[in-house]
């Protein structure tokens, strides 16, 4: 019987595989644009269910058919934006923030006594800077604490400025970023599975029963010289809870979270009251998991539109 090939389980483009900081990703990378926009936004995984949607490709075997996608439903209430930040040479320059905070915010920035606006902005103008960043909180319905992050705008330093003086104190909708058939880069730390051996993290052959006094371990941890055991020799250790980045995900719709909420709720999440967004294949994370959206840095150059023929309310477990 020939031997069983297949290929390698766990990228090497991964290391080092450690915890992630915080529980939500950071976005280091945006898309250039010359429209004053933000680039980006958030929401939080829900849950999963299925579509049938038309085949809009003109080179599939199945087109103007019904086919089956799997489809990720994400909760995206409205984002604050509580101040912006701008940026000198990669370095903080000023900070601009609103003095409205609510409670659980002010505590959470752990800032004293802030200027009032009026005095935040004249001294802004004084300063260089290269690019501005909007600050803003989400508005959870299970939880009281807000995730705080930046979020980047397009166009000139001047009009970015324009722009988030525009935006300052006011609320972003996914419907005023994001539009159906859009792709998108979704960022989120992976559900954590703890402490792991090399066969559930790598994959190894397992030993057989005579070969060693242990079966699910290293068989070999490298050459005698240099006498050091490489980084990259499969060994155990944290296994997950890592920020992963995928791209160019395909939005099928975005509706009232009404419309696609289960029967009974979606499992360990409930409904989806506000806005709701719904993304072809699957995301990382578990459910109620902070979810950065993007404009996608390497679109694909094909784009067909979507035809959403039916939308599965049955409730899914397992997912």
């Amino acid at each position: 019987m020939p031997a069983r090939k297949r290929p390698r389980r766990g990228s090497m483009g991964f290391y080092p595989k450690k915890r992630a900081r915080r529980i939500y990703p950071r976005t280091t990378t945006w898309i250039k644009t010359e429209e004053a926009k933000p680039l980006g936004f958030a929401g939080y995984k829900a849950g999963m269910t299925h579509v049938m949607i038309i085949d809009t490709n003109p080179n599939s075997k199945t087109k103007g058919q019904h086919i089956s996608k799997t489809a990720t439903i994400l909760d995206c209430p409205p984002l604050s934006v509580f101040g912006f930040r701008c940026y000198h040479n990669e370095k903080t320059s000023f900070d601009v923030i609103n003095e409205k905070l609510n409670e659980n915010l002010s505590r959470k920035l752990r800032t004293g006594k802030i200027k009032k606006l009026d005095e935040q902005l004249s001294e802004l103008h004084k300063r260089k800077f290269d690019k501005v960043f909007l600050l803003c909180h989400t508005n959870p319905n299970f939880k009281k604490t807000p995730e705080i992050f930046e979020i980047a705008l397009g166009g000139h330093s001047e009009k970015q400025l324009e722009h988030a003086k525009h935006l300052l104190g006011k609320e972003l909708k996914i419907s005023d970023i994001f539009k159906q058939g859009d792709y998108i880069d979704v960022s989120a730390v992976t559900k954590g599975k703890g402490t792991q051996g090399p066969v559930k993290r790598f994959g190894i052959k397992i030993l057989r029963p005579k070969a060693s006094q242990m079966q699910r371990h290293t068989g070999s941890l490298g050459q005698t010289e240099p006498g050091k055991i490489r980084p990259t020799t499969p060994m155990a250790g944290q296994l997950g809870f890592q920020t992963r980045t995928e791209l160019n995900k395909r939005i099928l719709m975005i509706t009232d979270g009404t419309k696609v909420n289960p029967k009974g709720g979606f499992i360990n999440y409930g409904n989806v009251s506000g806005d709701a967004l719904i993304l072809q294949g699957s995301v990382p994370g578990p459910r109620k998991r902070l979810i950065r959206m993007r404009f996608a840095i390497r679109p694909s150059e094909t784009h067909y539109p979507v035809d959403i023929k039916y939308i599965s309310l049955e409730s899914k477990q397992g997912v």
